[in-house]
């Protein structure tokens, strides 16, 4: 196997690193999900590293590099729901919007063939924040434990910043879902019109 390949062992091994994370989550042995999420961030910033440094990119690995973060986050925000540090309405939130844009880009797929969707501001500030969200409850549960459980699913989280970060990822969530239908339901129009 060429080294070409590495920075694409690496983003496979992220994702492999879903399923102890989501038992860690579950079982609420939170130190070892946090230190998980850790390794798991460690790697994706290497194997971002090799790719650029090296000249590395591949279409293979342009793909396999944000659904390896996905498969992350989504795992993070379900694991904490389940253990009762997030809020339901929000992790629905996160997952809807990723199920709409996952549907429309399947839906693109099969009626106008492959096309290249690049990342909007907007979209990657979502992720900023929804990353921050996930690490700061993550590192309350692993090293402080001063959000109780069960404060997830009864209502808003108490702390004041924490519920203002909360209501900032669900609005960023909410209008970058919004934003890619928007903006990538006119070019499918556009396209569609404009197929021979």
């Amino acid at each position: 196997m060429s080294l070409r390949w590495l920075p694409n062992a690496i983003t496979i091994g992220r994702m492999v690193l879903a399923l102890p994370l989501l038992w860690a989550l579950a079982a609420s042995q939170f130190m070892l999900a946090f230190w998980l999420a850790i390794v798991a961030g460690a790697s994706d910033a290497v194997d971002g590293w090799l790719a650029k440094r090296f000249d590395w990119d591949s279409p293979s690995g342009g793909l396999l590099d944000p659904l390896a973060d996905k498969l992350l986050l989504g795992v993070g925000f379900v694991g904490l729901w389940w253990s009762q540090r997030l809020p339901g309405w929000v992790v629905a939130l996160v997952l809807a919007r990723d199920a709409v844009i996952v549907a429309g880009a399947l839906v693109w797929w099969r009626t106008l063939g492959p096309f290249a969707a690049a990342p909007t501001r907007l979209s990657k500030l979502n992720t900023v924040l929804q990353v921050v969200l996930v690490v700061l409850v993550l590192a309350d549960a692993a090293f402080t434990g001063s959000l109780p459980p069960g404060a997830g699913r009864a209502g808003p989280l108490p702390l004041v910043w924490l519920q203002a970060l909360l209501l900032a990822c669900a609005a960023l969530t909410a209008a970058s879902g919004v934003d890619y239908v928007v903006r990538y339901g006119s070019r499918f129009r556009t396209a569609l019109r404009n197929r021979p």
